[in-house]
């Protein structure tokens, strides 16, 4: 991020997380959820659980219907939310909800740009940070078009992530990460989450040249499915993301579509094995 961008920026819950795992010498471990679903009620017994259960950063999911870049579970998922009349109101709810009980795990909210244009640019922000959110992903909004949402975001103090990709080359590289804050989210694969890794050497190599051009952390996603995943990914990234695989244990979990007694567990007993697998990425 440019000097001048800085100077909005005072440090944020990401910033203080991110410098204390490296203090620990260890990455993070980075966890989806897609908010509303199955239910509100226990979409919120989800999320304020998983930091208990060793998730450090918290991704949470702003149903859209026309989830273009998101793959089949995390769909269904977000069409769940949405039928169980999850709004992007209700998510924020969720965000003030957690914020009663956890005032240190970062959250970030992720999605697409159109429920936040049709809610309000400035109106959103203002209640994100009221509600106690730290950073935003945005898939569909390009670098070019930092001007409708990422600056006025910086300026309010809200960390503004960027996805980079395989096909993200050193020319294109710098104009992302120009307004770029909190952390980088590099996607290992092209195409659509769900995906399998096929190299990990070279998810390795993306995080070195991206780290080339950035001081910023960088943390992988897309394709990470058990604690073997994560601790090899973790090696050489300082997050690792989940998503998919935490959103199947949901899916999994239900009964005839609706949520059971078992569901929120089901996605906590999950969550540590994976934290497990991140806490194991650079032991010994």
């Amino acid at each position: 991020m440019p000097e001048e961008m800085r100077k909005f920026m005072s440090t944020t819950r990401i910033d203080t997380r991110f410098k204390a795992l490296a203090a620990e010498g260890r990455p993070a471990l980075v966890t989806y959820l897609m908010g509303g679903d199955p239910d509100l009620e226990t979409s919120q017994k989800i999320l304020d659980g998983l930091p208990d259960a060793g998730a450090d950063l918290i991704e949470l999911g702003m149903p859209f219907s026309d989830p273009m870049a998101d793959g089949p579970v995390i769909q269904v998922a977000g069409h769940r939310a949405l039928e169980n009349g999850q709004t992007l109101q209700k998510t924020l709810d969720m965000v003030t909800a957690f914020r009663k009980k956890d005032n240190d795990t970062p959250i970030i909210l992720m999605g697409y740009y159109n429920p936040i244009y049709i809610y309000g640019v400035d109106r959103f922000i203002a209640a994100a940070l009221e509600a106690g959110v730290d950073g935003l992903i945005v898939v569909d909004l390009p670098a070019e078009e930092d001007a409708e949402f990422c600056i006025p975001a910086l300026e309010a103090g809200l960390n503004f992530i960027r996805l980079t990709t395989p096909t993200t080359d050193d020319k294109r590289l710098p104009t992302v990460l120009k307004n770029t804050s909190g952390f980088v989210y590099y996607v290992s694969m092209t195409g659509i989450t769900g995906a399998v890794i096929k190299d990990r050497g070279a998810v390795g190599d993306a995080v070195k040249r991206i780290k080339s051009h950035t001081d910023l952390p960088v943390a992988v996603g897309f394709g990470i499915k058990t604690a073997d995943d994560a601790a090899a990914i973790g090696k050489d990234a300082d997050g690792v993301v989940v998503g998919t695989v935490v959103v199947n244990a949901i899916a999994e979990s239900l009964n005839d579509g609706k949520a059971t007694p078992e569901t929120p567990g089901a996605v906590h007993a999950l969550v540590r094995s994976l934290a497990d697998g991140v806490h194991r990425a650079r032991a010994g």
